[in-house]
């Protein structure tokens, strides 16, 4: 008889019973199975006939208890008699999956980047040291561009550049002293953001672009020297996949344009000014990757240690 712990009969439990001489003698008899099963009846009985002697082994399973068994020798010509015993209720186990979002992940590569400084200064947030780096969201591209734009040292060095220009008299119609400054600042300042915004967080964003680049770091150093010159009109894309950079080549001829509404009307050339910025800027990326490929790395203490990978 199958009871629970509280004595009440099981019914419907299934009862299997196997032994060695049972398998010999199904081998005899045709009728008989190597193992045979049943059914507790509603009084939670059961029971098998024609049985042949020898060890056995029973296994009795119910649903919402846990699987029990015994084993015994049968002799011949007996009558054997199984000893109640009761069925523990099961032990109930949850499997709990934990599992993180790509978002989340991206998420936290990009608090990685951000850490990331040249001689712990210069900002180095544009480059994963990560082969295989998460996609960035249309969000992430954008909060990347604007960490950019009002990071302490984006003021210091457009604020550098106009020093330089205002020293050379560049955009000579903008004059001298605090305003002939303020309007090189203002201007150094307005390409940076256009061109940060749209080659790096709009343009991507439409075009599903990594705006990034992804460090080599090995191989030899002609195929590293080609492939920095090379992501500056190449680059990832949200699948993956390596795919011209539109969002590089065009953002510099957008930013080029855009120029051209605030630069002096003596130094504006329409096309020709376009051109000439967005070369400039397709130029200075390669020359960038370049720095990145070969000496940067080595000069930002807080990049990874561990992803020295082919993309």
């Amino acid at each position: 008889m199958v009871v629970d712990q509280s004595g009440a009969v099981v019914s419907g439990a299934r009862v299997k019973l196997t032994g060695e001489n049972l398998t010999r003698e199904d081998l005899a008899h045709k009728d008989q199975s190597p193992s045979q099963e049943v059914l507790t009846g509603p009084d939670g009985q059961f029971s098998f006939a024609n049985i042949a002697p020898g060890p056995f082994q029973l296994t009795v399973t119910a649903a919402g208890f846990a699987t029990q068994t015994s084993t015994g020798i049968l002799h011949s010509g007996e009558n054997y008699v199984v000893p109640g015993a009761a069925m523990a209720v099961a032990t109930a186990v949850t499997d709990v999956e934990v599992g993180v979002s790509q978002v989340e992940v991206a998420e936290e590569q990009i608090k990685i980047e951000e850490k990331q400084r040249v001689l712990g200064v210069l900002p180095n947030f544009y480059v994963s040291y990560i082969a295989d780096a998460v996609p960035l969201t249309s969000r992430q591209k954008f909060k990347l561009a604007a960490r950019t734009v009002v990071d302490p040292f984006t003021f210091v060095f457009v604020g550098g550049a106009a020093g330089v220009q205002q020293a050379q008299n560049h955009f000579r119609e903008y004059g001298q002293g605090t305003q002939g400054y303020a309007k090189r600042f203002g201007a150094g300042y307005a390409d940076m953001v256009s061109g940060t915004f749209i080659g790096s967080a709009i343009l991507p964003s439409l075009l599903k672009q990594d705006p990034r680049y992804f460090y080599k770091g090995t191989g030899s150093k002609a195929s590293r020297f080609l492939y920095a010159l090379a992501n500056a009109v190449i680059c990832k894309g949200d699948n993956g996949h390596w795919q011209p950079n539109y969002s590089n080549v065009l953002g510099s001829l957008a930013a080029g344009g855009i120029s051209n509404l605030y630069y002096p009307e003596q130094d504006r050339d329409g096309a020709g000014l376009t051109f000439e910025n967005a070369g400039i800027g397709i130029g200075g990326t390669a020359v960038a990757n370049l720095f990145q490929e070969f000496v940067i790395r080595k000069l930002t203490p807080k990049a990874p240690k561990n992803a020295l990978a082919n993309p």
